[in-house]
């Protein structure tokens, strides 16, 4: 169980702790590693040059490893979709370790996979037939440069793409069109220009001063730096990225910055990420260690520490997480546990409910939607969970619901469809999540998005002849994608009953349940937005149909699978889309809640 300080901006936007609440906010931890943890964990040793004290470092390889797939990239989690980030993750970490790459030709070519041109030069898509963004193009520009086999297929397009991101104010946006400066986009075009000048050299494509100097600007009074000028308080994470940033480009933060560093360390002697967050996590020693680095500061006086913390955070059978892997908790797993409870969103939340607060409580500084672990970033798929499970559904919470409006309406991407957060490429999955936040805010599209935006987006991955959507334009449809893009037409006041009733039909499985590609297995997550979308256009649904398949997918010890082939329970969020389905099935639920998962 964990107990999270839940930090507020206070007067004069400092982050603030609010120790009434010390014990009150808890949730379960997972005990699970999570890979963006374990990189961060993984490269700040290598950093202070002790990853010889890694504890069963071979069976944090094999965890890295095992998110490997079959077409050579490597995922979040098993199952889960190859993507660059993940590739990079676990390759970097893998070297760092000093493991070999399995197959490494193999990734170098998922890699060239995911080049594409859109109009600004050719950059890196975070999957295949994404748009490309500065996330993806600095994850796989260092990858492709750094895998042997692998190499940047268009140096000139390259720099062509990084070149157009600078805005008129000096700072770099996220992707073509994007108006949005953030040091981390700074860092991200800095560091792929860095990598592909290694191996063809070439002059930054950039107005360097300008950016220098916009970068300099972001760095506040306290000596930290924030990631933007919208943004409430100074970080770890933006003092991190601008810090190395600068030192890429030759300039140097405005003010001295290691005080401010040094003063964000904890009761352990490691780091937290703003002032008012009491946790020490892997990411906060990430960002110190990382930033003391690029500011040519030693790390001397902190290895010690930051070295045993680390250590605290690593879990049984590999890999690490944030904090304690007991204390561990996520947004995604905790709202599942709301809801396979039963709780009903829709009724009026308790305050009494620790993991409800707990999930309030990852509502943090600089960005206004739910993180998936606080002080990560805020997610939009977790955000939905979150206020589905009954996050600030009470009356009082209105200044807390407008933040997430605010966040949300920045997040929309210049081609009208959202990605998981700011900055990604837009996919359909996330852009379903967003309409369903626009939902559980009670408010419509009209009102809070780019209609005329969001609306072209979908048209363009709908499939010419058929009823249904791909993921991405021009990739194979699926009955999720088909009813994520149903969902999001019914809230732009377009959807077809009559094509939603024929995608259906087209994937209804004879046994029970629906199945995401054709018509022969089906499996949870298809069944359930099956379901949830027959209820949002109020189709009938064959009840007895719907319990033939949760009878399948439901275990002896009361969990559920994630198909009627997978063992035993598939953990916290099946349970979660298996104890709904079943409440609907029964009647006790009148409709599905909006959830999409992956």
């Amino acid at each position: 169980m964990s107990a999270l300080i839940h930090a507020q901006s206070g007067p004069g936007g400092q982050a603030q702790a609010r120790p009434e609440d010390v014990g009150h906010q808890r949730a379960a931890g997972t005990g699970e590693p999570d890979l963006w943890c374990t990189y961060a964990a993984v490269r700040t040793l290598a950093w202070l040059g002790r990853t010889d004290e890694a504890d069963d470092a071979e069976a944090t390889a094999r965890y890295l490893r095992s998110r490997r797939n079959s077409d050579g990239g490597y995922a979040w989690s098993v199952g889960m979709p190859s993507d660059a980030w993940a590739t990079f993750y676990c390759t970097q970490a893998l070297t760092d370790l000093g493991r070999e790459l399995p197959e490494p030709g193999g990734t170098a070519r998922w890699l060239s996979g995911t080049w594409t041109q859109d109009g600004t030069g050719a950059a890196y898509a975070m999957t295949p037939g994404q748009a490309p963004d500065v996330w993806a193009t600095h994850f796989s520009t260092r990858s492709s440069v750094r895998i042997p086999g692998g190499e940047v297929p268009d140096a000139a397009g390259l720099l062509k793409w990084l070149g157009a991101l600078q805005r008129p104010d000096g700072g770099l946006s996220w992707s073509r069109g994007s108006q949005t400066c953030d040091v981390r986009a700074c860092h991200y075009g800095a560091a792929a220009w860095y990598a592909l000048n290694s191996v063809a050299p070439a002059e930054p494509p950039w107005d360097t001063e300008a950016l220098i100097r916009w970068l300099r600007e972001q760095q506040t009074a306290e000596g930290g730096f924030r990631f933007s000028p919208e943004a409430d308080v100074p970080c770890m994470w933006a003092t991190y990225r601008a810090t190395a940033a600068l030192d890429i480009l030759g300039g140097a933060p405005a003010r001295p910055v290691e005080p401010w560093i040094r003063g964000l360390r904890g009761a352990s002697g490691a780091f937290v990420r703003w002032q008012g967050y009491e946790v020490e996590d892997v990411w906060a020693s990430f960002c110190a260690v990382g930033a003391l680095k690029a500011v040519g500061a030693s790390t001397d006086g902190i290895a010690d520490a930051v070295v045993a913390r680390i250590g605290e955070l690593r879990c049984a059978g590999g890999g690490y997480t944030y904090r304690e892997p007991q204390h561990a908790a996520d947004a995604l797993s905790t709202a599942a546990a709301v809801l396979a409870d039963g709780t009903d969103a829709s009724a009026s939340r308790t305050s009494a409910d620790p993991r409800v607060a707990w999930l309030e409580s990852c509502q943090l500084p600089n960005e206004g939607g739910l993180m998936y672990m606080p002080a990560r970033g805020s997610e939009i798929r977790c955000t939905l969970w979150g206020l589905t499970a009954g996050a600030f559904a009470d009356e009082e919470a209105r200044q807390e619901r407008r933040r997430i409006a605010e966040w949300l309406r920045g997040l929309q991407n210049p081609d009208g469809g959202f990605g998981f957060w700011e900055g990604r490429g837009s996919e359909l999955l996330s852009t379903a999540a967003a309409v369903g936040v626009v939902r559980r805010l009670g408010a419509t599209v009209p009102r809070l998005l780019d209609a005329a935006a969001l609306r072209g987006f979908v048209t363009r991955c709908l499939v010419p002849g058929d009823d249904g959507s791909a993921a991405l334009p021009g990739t194979e449809p699926t009955l999720r994608q088909g009813l994520q893009a149903q969902r999001i037409r019914h809230a732009l006041g377009e959807g077809s009953p009559q094509a939603l009733t024929a995608l259906l039909d087209r994937h209804r499985v004879r046994g029970g349940g629906w199945a995401n590609t054709g018509a022969r297995l089906p499996d949870l997550l298809s069944t359930y937005e099956a379901v949830a979308t027959a209820d949002l256009y109020e189709l009938p649904v064959d009840t007895a149909h719907l319990s033939r398949f949760t009878d399948r997918v439901h275990s002896d010890d009361g969990g559920t699978a994630w198909s009627p082939l997978a063992p035993g329970s598939g953990g916290p969020l099946a349970d979660a889309l298996g104890s709904l389905l079943r409440r609907r099935a029964a009647g006790t639920l009148r409709v599905l809640p909006d959830l999409v998962l992956s």
